[in-house]
């Protein structure tokens, strides 16, 4: 299949060197398009190949050409998304409908290295938050809004997630930055930085950021993939989020706010009447954690912990916030304090700078912070000058 696509780019590189039509779009598989006139108008680029549409074949990038998103790149199933290190890919400015999906049993290779990271952009002369969509990517391990082999529908691009297989593979990303993402496409939708939906522990997540997105950096929806050094610098909702029964690992994350800013991180147990779902809260492992605020003035939380959700939490640094920890929910569908009470969610090792209150207790539940939190002071989060060094940036 590579080679079928080598030789449709070949085509591509000939007809944009030959054809006088500034609209022609070339097919290069049942159906994708790579075009070259950025959205279906304008003047051409023959230094640029597009891309967007469904692909039912591999695509591989060659890094010594460069490639502009102009709208929904999606890799059906049995596919793979090839991105070579060190290699930049710009999205055009258009908002929600321009993003790369990764399908249920598609996957993708981005493996990036510290000196020659992926880098996915917008390509606006003065690019913002909210330019394009994101990084979406669509497996099959557990979700708890759904029963049985039943799978739910992504906010963006409709596609199903979701499943029984915790060991799922969707690929690797590796020293990956996703920049300027967020766009918008309702009240209720947005985009995220990056988003995994249902995505299995058999995918290797390890050195990823998210900056200066308009809505949250990375999210979790339900799932079971572990990720290794995480980044989200001045995202404007919340950092750090997940939902549906997440129960991956996150290992070594740092966080640090810009001037628009939600939650460092926002966390539920469910998304839906949970009544209705598989019957599993979210409980990830979180473990050196740093979240810088604005300071303890500015009437922030850094951690929100509601829906039930459930989570361990070791060796936490946070730093310019009101409240370090805010519990939310009341007993019944929605125990979140009673998480706490028979010892799924919990602290060890954790300092607080600058922070006025260290948890808030809205349950329902009876506990104190000794209940929740142990070794108050020895905290020291993540490493993050070390293993953020020269692919990140703030």
């Amino acid at each position: 299949m590579k080679n079928n696509l080598i030789l449709g780019l070949a085509i591509v590189s000939m007809l944009f060197s030959c054809t006088t039509d500034d609209t022609a779009d070339v097919v290069i598989n049942d159906n994708s398009v790579i075009n070259n006139n950025g959205n279906g108008g304008g003047p051409t680029d023959p230094e640029t190949i597009f891309l967007s549409g469904t692909y039912t074949e591999d695509l591989t990038l060659d890094a010594n050409n460069t490639y502009k998103v102009n709208g929904p790149l999606i890799m059906a199933a049995g596919t793979t998304l090839t991105i070579p290190a060190g290699m930049t890919i710009e999205a055009l400015a258009a908002g929600a409908n321009v993003y790369i999906a990764i399908a249920q049993d598609a996957t993708i290779i981005a493996n990036g290295t510290a000196d020659n990271p992926i880098v996915l952009t917008s390509d606006a002369s003065n690019p913002s938050a909210g330019d394009w969509g994101g990084l979406i990517v669509l497996g099959r391990a557990p979700i708890n809004s759904v029963t049985g082999t039943a799978t739910a529908t992504s906010e963006i691009a409709a596609l199903p997630f979701g499943g029984q297989d915790g060991d799922d593979d969707s690929g690797i990303i590796r020293y990956v930055r996703v920049e300027y993402s967020g766009g918008a496409a309702d009240g209720q939708s947005e985009n995220n930085g990056i988003s995994f939906y249902g995505v299995g522990r058999g995918t290797v997540v390890e050195y990823i950021q998210a900056y200066e997105g308009k809505d949250d950096g990375v999210e979790f929806f339900g799932g079971t993939v572990n990720v290794n050094y995480m980044s989200v610098v001045n995202c404007q909702d919340d950092s750090i989020d997940w939902t549906e029964g997440y129960t991956g690992t996150i290992t070594n994350a740092y966080v640090k706010h810009g001037a628009s800013h939600d939650k460092g991180i926002e966390a539920d147990g469910y998304n839906t009447d949970f009544s209705n779902a598989a019957g599993f809260f979210s409980k990830p492992t979180v473990t050196n954690l740093t979240i810088i605020g604005l300071g303890s003035s500015t009437g922030n939380e850094a951690i929100r912990l509601r829906a039930g959700t459930q989570g361990i939490f070791n060796n936490v640094l946070i730093e310019g916030f009101e409240e370090g920890f805010d519990l939310d929910g009341d007993s019944g569908d929605n125990p979140t304090g009673a998480g706490v009470l028979n010892g799924d969610t919990s602290v060890t090792d954790v300092t607080f700078i600058d922070v006025t209150l260290n948890m808030k207790n809205d349950t329902g539940e009876v506990f104190t912070e000794a209940d929740f939190i142990s070794g108050n002071g020895n905290g020291t989060g993540t490493d993050y000058a070390t293993w953020g060094a020269n692919w990140t940036v703030e």
